[in-house]
C-alpha cells in the first residue's frame, strides 16, 4: 500500500526543479545544438558564452567540456551585502524583480545567468549555490568563503522564519516575500506543525467559549422564570 505523500514539494523535488534554472557556461570545445523538450539548445562555440539549463551545464562541467560562470550574487561581496541586510531588518531581502509584462516564474527566469542582478537572491538560491559549489567550485571565486557566507545566510533566514511563525498566535500575518524554494520545503513541516497546533488551540478555546455561553444562557433562562413566578404571586 502506498504511503500518503506530504503536501507540497519535498526538498529533493525542489532541487530537481532547480536543475531547470538557466546558467551561463563557457564551452571548452565545439558542440552541436540539441533539440530538447524545454526548447532548442544553441551550438556551443568556444569562447562564447551560452545559457544552458543547470543540469546540462553540470553534466558538461563534469565531462570537462565547459566552465560555469557563477551568477553575480554568488560572490563574497554580494553575499556580504545581502547578509548585512538580513541582519539589519526583520524582513527578508527583496526577491528578484520580475520583468514587466512577464508571465513566467522560477525556474524560467534569468536569475542565475551571468547577467543576473548582484543584490537579489533568486527563488532557488540555496540549492543552486550548493550544486555549483559541489560540481564547479573551481569556477567560483573564493569558494570556501562563499560556502561560509551561504551557511550564515541560511541560518539567519531560517531564524527569521521561526520567529515569524510565532506571531501567528496573535492572529497577525507573516510576510514571506523573498523566501526561497528550498527554505519553504525545509520549513514546511515546522510551520505546518505550528499552524496545526494553533488551530487545535483555537478550536479548544472556541469550544470552551461556546460551552460557557451555553451554561450562562441556561442559568439566565432559569432565573428569568423564577422572577416571573414571583411577580404573579
Amino acid at each position: 500500500m502506498a504511503l500518503p505523500l506530504p503536501p507540497g514539494l519535498t526538498p529533493p523535488e525542489t532541487a530537481f526543479l532547480c536543475e531547470m534554472e538557466m546558467v551561463t557556461v563557457i564551452p571548452r570545445q565545439r558542440l552541436e545544438g540539441l533539440e530538447l523538450l524545454g526548447g532548442p539548445i544553441p551550438p556551443l562555440n568556444p569562447p562564447y558564452r551560452t545559457p544552458l539549463p543547470l543540469w546540462l551545464a553540470l553534466l558538461l562541467k563534469r565531462q570537462r567540456r565547459a566552465n560555469v560562470l557563477p551568477p553575480p550574487w554568488l560572490s563574497p561581496p554580494s553575499l556580504h551585502s545581502i547578509l548585512d541586510f538580513e541582519k539589519s531588518t526583520p524582513s527578508f531581502s527583496p526577491p528578484l524583480p520580475l520583468p514587466p509584462h512577464t508571465t513566467t516564474s522560477p525556474p524560467f527566469l534569468p536569475s542565475a545567468t551571468a547577467n543576473a542582478p548582484p543584490d537579489a537572491l533568486p527563488y532557488h538560491w540555496l540549492e543552486l549555490g550548493e550544486m555549483l559549489l559541489e560540481a564547479a567550485s573551481d569556477d567560483i571565486p573564493e569558494p570556501d568563503n562563499v560556502r561560509r557566507l551561504m551557511r550564515d545566510l541560511r541560518e539567519v533566514r531560517m531564524a527569521k522564519m521561526r520567529a515569524g511563525v510565532g506571531v501567528l498566535e496573535g492572529g497577525r500575518e507573516v510576510n514571506m516575500n523573498g523566501v526561497g524554494g528550498m527554505e519553504v520545503a525545509e520549513g514546511r513541516a515546522f510551520i505546518g506543525g505550528v499552524v496545526d497546533g494553533l488551530r487545535k488551540i483555537g478550536a479548544s478555546k472556541e469550544m470552551s467559549r461556546r460551552e460557557r455561553e451555553a451554561e450562562e444562557r441556561e442559568n439566565g433562562i432559569g432565573g428569568g422564570e423564577d422572577d416571573e413566578d414571583d411577580m404573579e404571586i
